[in-house]
């Protein structure tokens, strides 16, 4: 221990806070997939791993083009003869034909009714890296952005660890569908101006992470309306945009302003990434698209620190160029999810367990477990998680890593799996639904 210690002490304040977030449940049950992972027939009875909102139903339709389109990479005899103008150095502005390319599939995944300016294409080492990237453009350590929880985990990492930023909750209620509102986020702005925290901005995850849901064009102009009137950044992350199944439709915040007359756009920011919408998390493509010339320009340059290797957009442009490649993968992805979620929470439903009404998108649904709790606590909903990760086997998220209010709640990823193992999770849910019962009964 003393040895720990000494060794501490020349060490930076990154390198030995715990502010990280790792030691959140959320990766714990990862962690627990990783030491039992499921197999249909070498490992039957592992862990199975719906903690991770990855979209895998689509990858026939990829792999068929690679095979039909093999000049599209450079380590192939077709496409060889690019080696060299790819392989050497690019500077981190990227590949003009690609930033073109990201720039049209932006414009076709939210219908056309908005356009996208090359130039404003920020590449960065995946959402992750995008979403840093911003708060270091944004904010000085010790600054807030307000963020309705529930949200995403791996925020506190994203957002937090190395920029020093802090994060805000503006909290919603299952009562209401979890929906924000404008005076949710003023009471939460009151409160933190209350508590002298200078809060820079406001960060929506739409379609939300865990929710599954929308925001709808009233929202969305009020939470405009409601920056610029505090003079604070609005910045959407919108990289499940594509996966939208069912009404109402994804409005982006790009939308939004162009209906707007009085508003500033240097306060506007869009994240997105190509890791949900085409599944593509290992390509570690993440955007940065700001209406603001400074934080392009910054966001550029810090962008050398993460930046998307130019084989991969190389290959990208090809795959975003063929339209009509796009356009059929988009329907289908809508078709196949639309399927997954309808089946995975109708089987849910035939053992009375129900889930989020309204959740249209995502690679995931919120589901509600309330009512198995011994007692409406935290502490009761992780014994139950720690439960269902250990011995039904199912690596699922517990809502309170989400930050959320209440009790009860677990996000269930639904894509990254084959319809095979979707039966096995559901039986799985079945048998220790049936055998133990609902033990609040009372419900919330």
């Amino acid at each position: 221990m003393e040895k720990e210690n000494r060794s501490s002490q020349v060490l930076s304040r990154i390198a030995t806070n715990d502010q990280h977030g790792e030691n959140s449940p959320y990766f714990h049950g990862w962690n627990a997939y990783e030491r039992n992972r499921f197999h249909p027939t070498q490992n039957p009875q592992g862990v199975l791993q719906m903690g991770l909102a990855e979209n895998q139903l689509c990858f026939d339709l990829i792999e068929k083009w690679i095979k039909e389109n093999p000049n599209a990479s450079i380590c192939t005899r077709e496409g060889a003869n690019k080696f060299k103008e790819i392989a050497i150095f690019q500077d981190y502005h990227g590949l003009e034909e690609f930033r073109h390319a990201v720039a049209k599939f932006m414009e076709k995944v939210r219908d056309n009714r908005v356009t996208f300016d090359p130039d404003r294409i920020v590449m960065s080492g995946g959402a992750t890296g995008a979403n840093e990237t911003i708060m270091f453009c944004l904010a000085d350590p010790g600054d807030a952005f307000l963020v309705p929880s529930p949200y995403y985990p791996a925020f506190d990492r994203d957002l937090r660890w190395r920029t020093g930023v802090q994060i805000v909750p503006v909290d919603c209620h299952s009562s209401d569908g979890f929906r924000l509102t404008r005076a949710g986020v003023e009471v939460a702005y009151k409160k933190a101006q209350e508590s002298n925290i200078n809060v820079k901005g406001l960060i929506l995850t739409n379609p939300s992470n865990p929710l599954g849901t929308t925001f709808d064009m009233e929202t969305l102009k009020s939470l405009v309306a409601f920056v610029n009137e505090k003079n604070i950044h609005l910045v959407c992350d919108e990289i499940y945009s594509a996966t939208v199944f069912s009404s109402p439709r994804f409005i982006s915040v790009a939308e939004v302003i162009q209906e707007l007359e009085h508003y500033n756009r240097d306060l506007i920011h869009i994240i997105y990434s190509l890791s949900k919408d085409l599944g593509f998390p290992g390509f570690r493509v993440g955007i940065i698209y700001s209406y603001n010339d400074i934080v392009v320009s910054c966001a550029r340059k810090m962008s050398s620190f993460g930046l998307v290797s130019s084989q991969t957009q190389h290959f990208l442009t090809s795959l975003l160029s063929d339209e009509k490649f796009v356009d059929n993968f988009l329907s289908e992805s809508k078709k196949r999810l639309a399927k997954r979620h309808h089946d995975f929470t109708k089987g849910l439903e035939q053992v009375g367990i129900s889930c989020l009404k309204g959740s249209n998108s995502g690679l995931f649904f919120w589901m509600d477990l309330g009512p198995l709790l011994k007692e409406q606590t935290f502490e009761a909903e992780l014994e139950l998680w720690s439960v269902i990760v250990d011995d039904v086997r199912l690596n699922v998220s517990p809502g309170s890593s989400f930050r959320g209010l209440e009790p009860g709640w677990f996000r269930v990823c639904f894509a990254n799996m084959d319809d095979q193992t979707v039966e096995v999770a559901l039986e799985r849910i079945r048998t220790f639904v049936l055998n133990n019962g609902k033990k609040g009964d009372e419900g919330r």
